[in-house]
């Protein structure tokens, strides 16, 4: 039995349903009124997940439809979920070593000072993604957050993901163990909110590169027809004495094929425009011991002592959060102010005057010149068509554009 087969039976038969496996990859089910208005399916009906469908099935698949009826199914329940995991924490055999291997500071020294035994919480939480153009793609999209060092938790959530599902029991806490507290919503929402960006852009690529190649197309292909009618255009006119009928008429011929071209452009921008929208779905509060390192950092006569922790089950040192967008490309670098931990355009120079300044320490405008920052649009969200007439010049034509 398939996962997706398995979940549905499981599903329907918490719901009350009766369910019968059926082969070839399939359920026969008898479903109580509630199921049958979540799912919108009869009392009695058959459902095939395999490549072939049993006989009168209905095929069930992860499209976006059937997401949302098994969402209507599941409402709230499963949406905040709390774990406790007790995993092998035995220390770490060459702590400097590891240390060196993973942490990268490009303009500060560090060193080790301790590796302790202790215990943290993991903030889990997944997204579901929907980028919708002339194309929809669905995806899933997973963040995590080290609630005592504020690491994000790319390249360890992978290696954690087969304890992340488990449905055995969960371990207990040792007596007088202490977890790190939740923190604040406004704060663990900026967070998200700056975690989320580069994560996103980086997900959505490959079907935003995909918008442009194919606009790219369609605009080379209106240009084509466009410019050929508006040369020929221009020629008669060329041809003509100025103030007759017929050269104002070619006038007005050319006029309205620039107003078409523009049009046409304007249509290729509503067609290609890219929305993207981004949904909750589910909550992990996870409690696990880690071995937690403490390192001094050192930026010209300043220090400052920040912790990494090491999880036992992606055999991992975590990375030092970016202070400034939460971003997971490392290097680090420190500034010299406050000493913020950020990554490489959270030092980069203003685009006003050209000095690098810390945007953790000023995140709306440079101390420098006071240009004022702001957060470039992403290339996917939205993106238009480039709007201006296309020119002959460039492309080996007459000496003229579509004004």
């Amino acid at each position: 039995m398939g996962r997706l087969q398995q979940f549905a039976a499981e599903l329907l038969d918490h719901n009350g349903a009766v369910v019968e496996a059926i082969d070839p990859d399939g359920l026969d089910v008898l479903a109580p009124p509630h199921v049958q208005g979540a799912l919108q399916i009869p009392e009695l009906c058959r459902l095939g997940f395999g490549p072939v469908l049993p006989p009168g099935a209905q095929r069930v698949g992860i499209e976006a439809d059937w997401l949302d009826r098994f969402g209507r199914l599941i409402g709230e329940r499963g949406r905040c979920i709390r774990r406790v995991v007790q995993a092998d924490n035995r220390p770490v055999s060459d702590p400097s070593r590891m240390l060196e291997h993973e942490l990268e500071l490009a303009n500060a020294p560090f060193r080790l000072l301790e590796v302790s035994p202790a215990w943290t919480r993991y903030l889990i939480l997944d997204f579901r993604l929907t980028a919708l153009s002339d194309e929809k793609r669905d995806g899933l999209l997973r963040l995590g957050v080290n609630l005592a060092t504020s690491a994000m938790l790319d390249g360890v959530l992978e290696e954690m993901a087969p304890w992340l599902v488990g449905t055995g029991a969960d371990a207990a806490l040792p007596p007088g163990t202490e977890l790190p507290p939740s923190w604040d919503r406004q704060e663990l929402l900026a967070l998200i909110h700056r975690a989320l960006h580069s994560r996103l852009e980086r997900l959505v690529e490959p079907f935003a590169s995909s918008l442009r190649r194919r606009l790219a197309r369609d605009q080379e292909r209106l240009y084509s027809y466009h410019n050929e009618l508006y040369c020929e255009a221009m020629r008669r006119i060329a041809m003509l004495p100025d103030g007759n009928d017929a050269h104002r008429r070619e006038q007005q011929r050319s006029e309205a094929i620039a107003r078409e071209y523009r049009a046409k452009l304007d249509d290729l921008a509503h067609k290609y425009a890219m929305r993207v929208t981004l949904e909750w779905v589910q909550t992990l509060d996870l409690a696990m011991p880690v071995q937690r390192f403490t390192v001094l950092v050192r930026r010209r006569k300043a220090e400052r002592v920040i912790k990494l922790d090491w999880n036992p089950l992606a055999r991992r040192l975590e990375s030092p959060p970016c202070e400034f967008s939460g971003a997971a490309e490392r290097p680090r670098l420190l500034c010299d102010d406050a000493l913020h931990l950020v990554s490489p355009p959270g030092l980069a120079g203003c685009p006003g005057c050209g000095k690098p300044y810390c945007r953790a320490c000023r995140p709306d405008k440079c101390p420098r010149c006071g240009h004022t920052a702001h957060v470039a649009r992403s290339m996917w969200v939205s993106k238009r068509p480039h709007e201006s007439a296309p020119s002959e010049s460039a492309r080996g034509a007459p000496a003229r554009t579509i004004a």
